[in-house]
């Protein structure tokens, strides 16, 4: 019989929103996330290497730290302690103030992130997402057509709508 995997148990950084962490952790059952400022309301005014260190020393085993603060691994104290107490850090890059984006490549990755954490191994995981600009649609019409051996003119042809179709509302004269 399989054991069920243990629950892993990550302080967050503070600036995270409540609301949104509280809503996504029903569907992430298998951490346990806890904003710093919870776990010790003198937590938020340490240095970045002083949260990781009480986070070593704490009564409860933690797996790691979930911050936007990217200037922690550019600090030698941080990683130097990061791998002394062989912590999981995980770090949501060039976010910014823009805490739900940085939420949402945290809960993103996390699933992943949790079945590669080691508590005898520490870890770094830098979380990016970049701003990208549209894609053309014709490129991608294009794309289509030459994956299947067509001409995209020809395709364009066959799917595009007549324009008496164009005109018609998918919904009028449905019921509701």
């Amino acid at each position: 019989m399989e054991l069920p995997a243990a629950r892993r148990l990550f302080a967050l950084d503070h600036g995270f929103p409540q609301p949104i962490v509280e809503v996504l952790a029903d569907f992430t059952p298998d951490v346990e996330l806890v904003r710093i400022d919870e776990i010790d309301d003198r937590m938020p005014d340490l240095d970045d290497w002083e949260i990781l260190l009480a986070l070593h020393h704490h009564a409860r085993q933690w797996d790691g730290l979930i911050t936007t603060d990217s200037g922690m691994v550019r600090t030698p104290e941080s990683l130097a302690v990061l791998m002394q107490t062989k912590l999981t850090l995980v770090v949501a890059m060039e976010a910014g103030h823009d805490m739900l984006k940085a939420t949402g490549l945290v809960f993103a990755y996390l699933p992943g992130i949790l079945g590669r954490t080691d508590p005898n191994v520490p870890q770094l995981w830098k979380l990016q997402a970049a701003n990208r600009r549209h894609a053309e649609p014709w490129d991608e019409l294009r794309s289509v057509a030459e994956h299947g051996g067509r001409q995209v003119d020809t395709l364009w042809a066959e799917a595009r709508l007549s324009a008496e179709d164009f005109g018609r509302d998918p919904l009028s004269g449905r019921g509701s």
